[in-house]
Formats: C-alpha cells, sequence, structure tokens
C-alpha cells in the first residue's frame, strides 16, 4: 500500500481515477466495501499490479532442481538438486516485457495488455504450486486500505521523502531508504 500511495502521490491523475472508481463502485454498494465491491474495482487491481510490478516483495526466488532439466536451445544441463534463483526485479524490469519499466502504468494490466504477456512475466508472489499463501489476503488487504483511504483522502509526496527513491541494500523486503513520508488531505 505505501508504494502505491507514493506512485498514486506522484501521478495525480492516476489518483483520482483510482479514487472515482473507488466512489463509484461504492455509491452501488450503499458506500460500503465488501468482497463483492472490492473485485469490481478493476483499475484499482491494476494499480496494484503495476506497484508490485515495480516494488515486488521478494526481488528473487529461491528454488531447487527436481530433476535433470535441458535448457531449450543449448547444451546446457542443470542437475537435479542445483540451486536456483529466480531474478523477479530483473524480470520485472526487462524491457521486452514491460516497455519503459522505470514509468508507473497501470495500463500494463488491462486483460488485454496480460494476455500478450507470457504468463511468468509477472513473478509477485511466486507462481505455481510453491506460490505465496498468503497472496490473496494481502491483495484484499490492501485493496481495502487503499479504498479506505483514497475516498477519504488525497495524498501527496512529503518533501522529508527521500527521491528519488533508493532501497535499502539489507532489507529483506524492498524498503526505501528514509522511509516514504506522504502528506494527507481530508477531502
Amino acid at each position: 500500500m505505501t508504494f502505491a500511495l507514493y506512485e498514486l502521490s506522484k501521478h495525480q491523475e492516476l489518483q483520482d481515477k483510482v479514487r472515482n472508481e473507488v466512489n463509484t463502485v461504492l455509491a452501488k454498494y450503499g458506500g460500503k466495501i465488501t468482497y463483492e465491491a472490492i473485485q469490481e474495482m478493476k483499475y484499482m487491481d491494476q494499480v496494484i499490479n503495476e506497484t508490485l510490478r515495480k516494488y515486488p516483495p521478494l526481488p528473487l526466488l529461491t528454488r531447487k532442481c527436481v530433476k535433470d532439466y535441458k535448457i531449450p536451445g543449448t547444451d546446457l544441463i542443470i542437475e537435479k538438486g542445483t540451486g536456483i534463483l529466480i531474478p523477479v526485479l530483473g524480470i520485472h524490469y526487462d524491457k521486452e516485457y514491460y516497455p519503459d519499466p522505470e514509468k508507473f502504468d497501470p495500463e500494463r494490466f488491462t486483460e488485454e495488455n496480460k494476455k500478450s504477456r507470457h504468463h511468468y512475466a509477472h513473478l509477485p508472489f511466486g507462481e505455481g504450486p510453491r506460490i505465496c499463501i498468503g497472496m490473496r489476503f494481502g491483495l484484499m488487504q490492501s485493496k481495502v486500505g487503499l479504498a479506505s483511504l483514497l475516498k477519504h483522502y488525497k495524498f501527496t509526496v512529503s518533501k522529508r521523502t527521500m527521491e528519488p527513491l533508493k532501497m535499502r541494500a539489507n532489507s529483506f523486503v524492498p524498503t526505501a531508504e528514509g522511509g516514504i513520508w506522504l502528506d494527507a488531505e481530508k477531502l
């Protein structure tokens, strides 16, 4: 949520678009944040996916090769038992999948754009049988939090935030040096 609010603070037009979606959808549900209402917030989903692309919870995944595997088109064989590192951050910033990867662009995650990209080009929670067990809860928690905040407040980046963001090298999860400070204005 912090990184999503940071990006929305830097892009007020996107913040307004999410806020309008939140208000429109919640009006259909009597102003209540319900599971069904959150599921209807498609643009918010795009914003969260783009945030997870730029700031994945883990920059790399570890796996172990369970059987000998020949890399197609090469003579290289990854032997059973070999530890593998999957560079999530590298994949998420690969220009082949995400042109202008430094840009925050939720349109990358429209249904049409997602279908045009390799399924494993977006791995914020891993994939397959080892996918993060908390993914659904984390996504729902973030959506409820963003909806609750954006319907009542306008966010801007505080002067206390050190920009451009620089991530702490010794942190297990992405953490901005000096923290991310935002100003909130009641609507």
